[in-house]
């Protein structure tokens, strides 16, 4: 017994020593891209590209379409989501893969901005303490109107304002409810789920985005009914 209990200790130890050295070389992976990129000036250059669009000119449709489907507590964390982490966790060691990420809209602009796509434990830790950088910096509202003017619909597509004129011809202040739910549902997948190339498939990932919205308490079924039976 006591040798058992030696060697789940050791095993103890081992395991928190990896993981301080993992949190190590994450925290220097992010102050390294910080120095070379300070936040500041990441913001001011995204905001002054040329189509950069303001939330306030956004529909309140869209805006509840995004936070039901990519980070329902937005509102509520500060940069991370240890409910999703956990249960992401959860999935990739059932999977014995990286099958679900987890990570919160705050977390998704640090590692579009600042890191890369490449699944590592040590660039995830990096983008955890980047995503803190940023809530402690900005709003929610600030945090949310970025991440719309920061990523891909598709297309060719990086913004907001240009995947409304490509994919429905008009603003976004103009799109419909329709139209909305469907555009917020398309950065999860922008190739599959381009309304041009795949039809079928976007109206299947707009409804998705709707059972959400109804989940989570920003449509009832019934408006969802006649959002859907609309058309876009």
């Amino acid at each position: 017994m006591k040798t058992f209990l030696k060697v789940i200790l050791l095993l103890m130890l081992i395991g928190i020593s990896i993981g301080l050295l993992l949190i190590g070389k994450g925290y220097d992976m992010y102050k390294e891209a910080i120095q070379e990129n300070p936040l500041e000036e990441k913001v001011e250059e995204i905001k002054s590209k040329e189509n950069y669009t303001k939330i306030s000119e956004l529909p309140q449709m869209y805006l509840d379409a995004v936070i039901s489907v990519e980070d329902h507590r937005f509102y509520k964390h500060s940069g991370i989501d240890i409910i999703a982490i956990g249960r992401a966790l959860i999935n990739d060691i059932k999977a014995m893969d990286f099958v679900e990420g987890g990570s919160t809209i705050t977390q998704q602009i640090a590692k579009n901005e600042y890191f890369t796509q490449e699944k590592k434990i040590t660039r995830k830790i990096a983008e955890v303490f980047m995503a803190y950088e940023i809530e402690k910096n900005y709003s929610k509202d600030e945090i949310l109107e970025l991440y719309i003017n920061t990523i891909y619909f598709g297309n060719g597509y990086y913004n907001i304002k240009d995947a409304c004129k490509g994919y429905f011809g008009k603003s976004p202040n103009e799109m419909t409810a329709g139209e909305c739910i469907m555009l917020a549902g398309i950065p999860n997948a922008p190739s599959v789920y381009n309304p041009k190339e795949n039809p079928k498939l976007a109206k299947e990932r707009q409804k998705q985005v709707a059972d959400k919205m109804v989940e989570y308490g920003y449509l009832t079924e019934e408006e969802e009914a006649e959002i859907l039976n609309s058309g876009f």
